[in-house]
């Protein structure tokens, strides 16, 4: 028994660390599902499972090639081979609100700030070449990468403050949203301002462009229609924005093998579900608190002990999500890692303009995979996202549809009690920022519309 004992070094880790958190008048229990298809409804770590062994690297590649192609949101016509996408220039749809957007704000005789020229960027970037947006140190961000050539154009009075604070000369960019390591973004709006009138927009972009090749890239248009625009200094990227599109594309097939079926919930052993047979970590504490209950926890063997289902309808996701629409309704059982002052209340509320799931075929050419990977692509529109919203919603809707729950299953954890009702985030891989909106939304600019439902 000793000896194994040590062989299972990480079980006994784990042990330990519910040991301490007992001893601190914690428990982590499995949330308490009173539906009729509770049995049958995946655990935290079970779910993990079934998203992270996946074929990401193929819908990686493929979000790299939309990005290198600088075509923007547009690009995603490539998914139209099942007819249910609806091809859309989104870039017009950008540019035809640039007379509203901006808040014209006369600056005829104005003096101080008011002189300040504000520039729009518009720019695509591959979420699996950065580690997020936000600008941290020692990371490779898209923040950090942009304000760097964008010191070239600081003026002379914040160049000699950032050189009296030994700071290095850097522009400051604000952001329509953040994005999440992975994420990538084809549309992605920020802004920049300087007392400086000799800038011009042409030199914003090739300073930015070769930040990094391939990677991150400013998108190119006619002279008409620029997508660097010198706009009113009350411009800012988030706080005028009216919308935010985001893409997920989640693969159905198992690519080269790398779904194994047969581990789907048929243990009734935890041991089953040990560390070191899969190949991914918890992002965070948080997360590692509510998948570290599915081992040795009491009620483990009545979750496990019946087997899980296997797969899921992309129609029942479908439902599932537009029982959401129209609806202004409080996310923060879909949230993550929100400060407490955004738990409650106001902060949390979002609402949802457009929720469609639909299944295509992703452009994958190999002699594993011809005529493409079968995926399910999820639309979502919303005035705001919470932290880690799209992403753990996405989750949640593929565990309630393979458990069979009803169709406002989504509407009804809204009023869980806690945010273990709700499944861990789904992979960041496939998660794209599409645009931003600044004018009212219209449903017929949308990518997914009717799915025959």
């Amino acid at each position: 028994m000793l000896a194994h004992g040590i062989l299972r070094i990480p079980a006994a880790r784990k042990v330990v660390k519910r040991a301490s958190a007992m001893e601190n008048g914690k428990v982590y229990i499995h949330y308490n599902h009173t539906d009729p298809c509770r049995h049958s409804r995946w655990t935290a770590r079970e779910s993990y499972r079934y998203m992270y062994r996946r074929p990401w690297r193929k819908v990686v590649d493929f979000y790299s090639d939309l990005v290198s192609s600088g075509k923007g949101a547009s690009s995603l016509s490539s998914l139209l081979a099942t007819g249910k996408l609806v091809p859309q220039d989104i870039t017009e749809n950008f540019h035809s609100c640039e007379g509203t957007c901006l808040a014209n704000i006369p600056t005829k005789d104005k003096t101080g700030r008011w002189e300040r020229v504000t520039f729009k960027i518009v720019l695509s970037y591959h979420g699996g070449s950065f580690d997020g947006w936000q600008k941290q140190p020692g990371l490779n961000t898209v923040q950090g990468l942009v304000e760097k050539p964008l010191g070239r154009f600081v003026d002379e009075r914040k160049a000699e403050k950032l050189k009296d604070k030994s700071l290095p000369l850097e522009g400051c960019a604000a952001v329509a949203g953040r994005t999440d390591k992975g994420v990538t973004a084809l549309q992605q709006v920020c802004s920049f301002y300087t007392w400086r009138k000799d800038v011009k927009c042409g030199d914003i972009k090739v300073s930015i462009n070769e930040a990094a090749p391939g990677k991150l890239k400013v998108l190119t248009v006619s002279e008409n229609l620029r997508r660097i625009l010198q706009v009113s200094r009350a411009f800012h990227p988030n706080f005028a924005a009216k919308w935010r599109r985001y893409f997920y594309i989640f693969p159905l097939d198992d690519g080269d093998g790398q779904i194994n079926h047969s581990e789907m919930g048929c243990s009734n052993s935890a041991d089953a579900l040990d560390e070191e047979q899969i190949n991914w970590q918890p992002e965070n504490d948080e997360e590692e608190q509510s998948i570290s209950l599915l081992d040795g926890n009491e009620d483990d063997n009545m979750y496990n002990i019946v087997a899980k289902p296997r797969n899921f309808s992309v129609d029942k996701v479908n439902q599932l999500l537009r029982q959401l629409e129209g609806r202004s309704l409080s996310y923060k059982m879909f949230a993550r890692d929100t400060k407490a002052s955004r738990s409650t209340g106001p902060p949390t509320e979002c609402f949802m303009f457009h929720a469609r799931a639909t299944d295509a075929k992703l452009p994958y050419y190999d002699k594993n995979c011809v005529g493409g990977l079968r995926v399910m692509c999820v639309e979502l529109v919303a005035n705001r996202f919470l932290r880690k919203m799209v992403r753990v919603l996405i989750a949640t809707a593929i565990r309630e549809a393979a458990a069979g729950a009803d169709d406002d299953a989504l509407l009804k954890l809204m009023d869980a009690t806690c945010r273990r009702a709700t499944a861990p985030p789904a992979p960041p891989e496939g998660l794209c920022l599409v645009d931003v909106g600044y004018e009212e939304f219209k449903q017929e600019n949308c990518l997914i519309l009717s799915t025959g439902l």
